[in-house]
């Protein structure tokens, strides 16, 4: 052949591409780039490309190349273009998705002028003709492939797409379940599939005879081979051996699997007439290279049990420091996911399943408010998780004490110091944490924040998404240093009203920061794909919102995620209140008011006038404590004196001893009496009545710095035993400080059990 297509000096030759043609050789011709000039017709049928389609221009990359083999195969490419001939198998998926292995060798396609224009590659199926140095190749690709892999899943996958079709038409794999044989691999050639109720299925408890050649290889642990007579491979009565000799069984082996001197289960192979081969029985060194396969399986499924043992405990471990439920809050719907990072591959050490220290929660606080949090831990490991589980711990504590936020990040940036470790030279390790928590008043979409450096959440309402604008945001948890200015010092908070129906979607730096195969992190790029996502499902429930989240950054996922999707239902919510004054005849105007309003919401008679009752005790508890008729103070040798009474009308008479500081008497004497108007507001308090979908809360407000307590009171005692009683009869109750005084507040279901 003098050039590419050109014949034969003698003019009745065929030409190059004839030849080709008609070669039971697969031949393929690409360019410097890789993509397909030509290929025959053996090659097309090879690939299952029987239809003639034109894929002329495709990456050969493109024709199926295992995933595994990509990078190897690029990089063979490049030498052969630079004038190496190269010989090596490949794993390739055909058009039907089947596996075969394809024996090749690829030298370069020169010019008549001597450059490399290309490559050109020929193939043929590996195993198929029972080739020694194919059975040595294939031994290596097992010990390659189970190497990229501890997933068990994976692990077992991947051994038969090896071995069938190229060194059998049927394998199984079989493992003990404790004390049961179970199957857990079961691959046929050509798409077969045993008839229902002939060979044992997935997932089937197996059993074998006494005599069986599969039960031997257990028992004896070595491995057997049968290829003196047709043997049912499998035992499930008397149609298993009818299908075994209509598929035309002529051989197989059956090679124990054992790993630290424990029997692990059995791999089984065959050979039938499902796929046409040369080879139709096994012999002596088959034996001994599938007992070589066996072995190394083995080591790969016990590592693969190992690591899910281990992967397992890391995210139980994980699991237990988040909340797995959240109770029912009325006007919220609440989704919540926790994704573990994929396992760490740390150089030297090996594959390693790492916990993380992302968390989040939802906190009931008083009066139904509630308060959110997310957070990210630096760092992966026990340490990062042990940091999360403390930390959330510590913040829930101080959450239901009712502290503001900017109050609550200031206590955790201490209590975040305290659990550093020493760094081996001397120091303290200090972690850095992102948090960012709320409180959410569901009746006001009132949201009260404070921000230790974590990202804004996603706000969607009305179809749109965007992110939540924050006023303020401070410094990370752990990394202020002490002495530092006062304004750099402290943690800030803010508020902002929600619209109505708004739903927030907070989460952690792991939704988005995940990296593209073969690419790197773009997190302006994914954080518009999240909003995209999120945007068209937006008008859906919050489980379908926090799945559509979870998924929609594609890419490696190298860091943990946390989220939490809260919805506010505007519906469920109804509020009444009303402003007294502190003297006893209000006492039933609250109590009127409290009434009428639990009438108006469909309350229980019962609860509502359990309800009402409660409602008397806190607002007497007010009139009596706190707001006490206003008190004059003058100085005298003694000490200072104080009088129930007004100054003008009680003289020295009624004067209790007062112990208070001098310096709020001082400033009260320069303010002088002060107007009556004033002493009128700090008299006055709020009773607010709130309903949910299946509650009522009870909040009373006062200008009285002092919190309740519930008293002991005697036998003789006349008062002291309103807080009992609500303690006793309300589902909760409580009291929190507010910016001039304080509320007290009680929670009663609508409905009597």
């Amino acid at each position: 052949m003098k050039r590419w297509g050109e014949a034969f000096y003698d003019d009745g030759a065929l030409s190059g591409a004839e030849v080709f043609e008609q070669a039971q050789v697969a031949v393929f011709v690409a360019d410097r780039h890789g993509h397909l000039l030509y290929w025959n017709t053996f090659a097309r049928e090879l690939l299952g490309f029987a239809d003639d389609r034109d894929l002329l221009g495709i990456s050969l990359i493109d024709l199926g190349v295992h995933e595994a083999d990509q990078e190897r195969a690029a990089q063979l490419a490049r030498r052969v273009l630079k004038g190496e001939t190269w010989e090596g198998t490949f794993a390739v998926l055909r058009s039907d998705s089947t596996w075969i292995h394809l024996r090749s060798q690829a030298v370069p396609l020169r010019h008549d002028s001597g450059a490399i224009e290309g490559v050109v590659w020929f193939a043929t199926e590996a195993m198929r003709y029972g080739r020694v140095e194919d059975q040595y190749g294939l031994l290596d690709r097992v010990g390659s492939r189970l190497a990229s892999s501890l997933e068990f899943d994976t692990t077992v996958k991947a051994v038969a797409e090896i071995l069938v079709p190229q060194f059998a038409d049927h394998c199984f794999l079989d493992l003990f379940d404790h004390d049961r044989l179970v199957r857990r691999v079961s691959v046929h050639a050509e798409g077969w599939t045993p008839p229902p109720g002939t060979w044992f299925d997935v997932g089937e408890e197996v059993r074998y005879p006494d005599r069986h050649f599969v039960y031997e290889a257990m028992r004896t642990l070595q491995t057997q081979v049968v290829t003196d007579r047709i043997y049912p491979v499998d035992v499930a009565g008397e149609r298993s051996a009818q299908v075994a000799e209509q598929v035309g069984m002529t051989s197989a082996i059956a090679a124990p699997l054992r790993a630290r001197g424990e029997l692990l289960g059995v791999l089984t192979l065959a050979l039938s007439r499902l796929s046409p081969r040369e080879k139709t029985s096994y012999g002596g060194f088959d034996r001994d290279l599938v007992g070589a396969i066996a072995s190394r399986v083995a080591l790969a499924i016990d590592n693969a049990r190992l690591f899910e043992e281990e992967r397992s405990t890391a995210l139980a471990f994980q699991n237990s420091l988040l909340p797995s439920s959240f109770p029912r809050f009325d006007g919220l719907s609440i989704a919540h996911r926790y994704v573990p990072a994929k396992p760490l591959e740390a150089h030297g050490h090996g594959i390693q399943t790492q916990v993380g220290g992302d968390f989040y929660d939802v906190i009931p606080l008083s009066a139904g408010r509630v308060g959110m949090v997310v957070g990210d831990v630096e760092g992966r490991g026990p340490h990062a998780a042990a940091v999360m589980g403390q930390l959330r711990a510590a913040l829930r504590a101080f959450a239901q004490a009712d502290r503001e936020p900017a109050d609550i990040l200031r206590e955790l940036d201490e209590w975040v110091r305290r659990l550093g470790r020493p760094d081996g030279d001397g120091g303290t390790w200090v972690p850095s944490v992102s948090c960012l928590y709320m409180v959410y008043d569901a009746w006001s979409r009132s949201l009260s924040y404070a921000n230790a450096g974590h990202q804004a959440p996603l706000l969607i309402s009305d179809g749109q998404v965007s992110e939540l604008a924050l006023e303020v945001s401070d410094t990370l948890l752990g990394v202020k240093h002490r002495g530092a200015p006062f304004e750099d010092a402290i943690y800030h908070q803010a508020d902002v009203t929600l619209p109505p129906g708004a739903t927030l979607l907070l989460y952690t730096d792991g939704l988005v920061d995940r990296r593209p195969v073969g690419g790197t992190v773009n997190l302006h790029r994914s954080l518009t794909l999240l909003v995209e996502r999120v945007r068209a499902v937006a008008d859906k429930g919050v489980e379908q919102i926090a799945e559509t989240a979870v998924t929609a950054v594609p890419g490696e996922i190298d860091d943990d995620t946390a989220l939490l999707v809260v919805r506010t239902h505007p519906e469920e919510l109804a509020i009444q209140e009303g402003w007294f004054v502190a003297e006893p005849p209000t006492v039933g105007e609250a109590r009127h008011l409290a009434a009428s309003t639990f009438r108006s919401w469909g309350m229980d008679r019962d609860q509502a006038e359990l309800a009402c009752l409660l409602v008397s005790e806190i607002v007497t508890n007010v009139v009596i404590h706190a707001t006490p008729p206003p008190v004059h103070r003058e100085f005298t040798p003694e000490g200072v004196k104080d009088s129930g009474l007004p100054f003008a009308h009680g003289g020295a008479m009624g004067l209790d001893e007062f112990d208070e500081d001098w310096s709020d008497l001082l400033e009260e004497v320069q303010e002088g009496d002060g107007s009556t108007t004033q002493d009128d507001e700090k008299r006055r308090f709020l009773l607010r009545l709130r309903r949910g979908a299946s509650s009522v809360w009870v909040e009373v407000f006062d200008h009285d710095l002092r919190l309740p307590r519930i008293r002991s009171a005697g036998a003789d005692d006349e008062g002291g035993r309103g807080l009992y009683l609500v303690d006793q009869l309300a589902s909760r109750w409580g009291s929190r400080p507010t910016p001039d005084g304080k509320a007290v507040w009680f929670e009663i279901p609508l409905k009597g059990e």
